[in-house]
C-alpha cells in the first residue's frame, strides 16, 4: 500500500510539473506571438522579433501601425546595398510618417545591442526625437549607427526575402518603381 502511495504521489507530482510547465509555455509562446511581426514581401515571409526591452514605445507603435495595415503597400524607397533597406513612409519619399506624433529617442548602448546584420532601426531627421513610422533593415554590421538609433527589432526568419528587395542607385539610395511591403501585421493579428 505504502509503494502505491509513493508512486501515486510521484506521478500527481510529476504532472502538477507538466501542468506547470505546459502553462510556462503557453505564457511564453503568448509573449513570443505579442512580440513577433510577420513582414509579406514579393520574395517570401520575413519574421522579426520586436524588442520592447530596448525599445518599448518604438515597439509599441510598429505594432500599432502594421495593425491598422498602415505599412501595407508601402514601398522600401531607399535601399543602399551593403547597409540596408528604409520603408514605412506612404509618401515613398522619405519624408512622410503618420499621423501619430514623434518619438522620443530610445537609443540603445552598444555594450547592449548593435546594428548586425537583420537588425530592424527606427529611421529620424537630424532630431534624435523625429522617429515616427519609417524602419530600416540592416543588410549588414554598421557600427556608426550604434548608440545613435533606435532598435526595436531583429530579423528572425525570412532575411532571404529582404536580401532581394530592388536596390535604388546613387548614394541616396532612393529607388525608382520600388518593391513594397505587401502586408505587415503583428503575429496574433496575422
Amino acid at each position: 500500500m505504502r509503494r502505491r502511495t509513493l508512486i501515486t504521489t510521484s506521478i500527481a507530482t510529476a504532472t502538477g510539473a507538466m501542468m506547470s510547465d505546459a502553462t510556462t509555455n503557453e505564457a511564453e509562446a503568448q509573449a513570443n506571438a505579442e512580440n513577433t511581426l510577420y513582414l509579406d514581401l514579393k520574395d517570401g515571409r520575413v519574421t522579426i522579433e520586436l524588442r520592447p526591452d530596448l525599445a518599448p514605445k518604438h515597439c509599441e507603435r510598429i505594432k500599432t501601425l502594421a495593425a491598422q495595415g498602415f505599412y501595407d503597400n508601402t514601398p522600401f524607397h531607399r535601399v543602399i546595398e551593403g547597409f540596408m533597406a528604409q520603408g514605412g513612409d506612404p509618401t515613398g519619399t522619405g519624408t512622410g510618417g503618420s499621423q501619430l506624433p514623434d518619438l522620443p529617442a530610445e537609443f540603445t548602448p552598444a555594450a547592449k545591442a548593435r546594428f548586425l546584420r537583420g537588425t530592424c532601426g527606427m529611421a529620424r531627421t537630424q532630431s534624435p526625437n523625429s522617429a515616427n513610422s519609417q524602419f530600416f533593415i540592416m543588410f549588414g554590421p554598421y557600427p556608426s549607427l550604434d548608440g545613435q538609433y533606435t532598435i526595436w527589432g531583429r530579423v528572425v526568419s525570412g532575411m532571404e526575402a529582404v536580401d532581394k528587395i530592388k536596390r535604388g542607385a546613387g548614394g541616396s539610395g532612393m529607388v525608382q518603381n520600388p518593391d513594397k511591403i505587401i502586408k505587415m501585421r503583428p503575429a496574433g493579428v496575422a
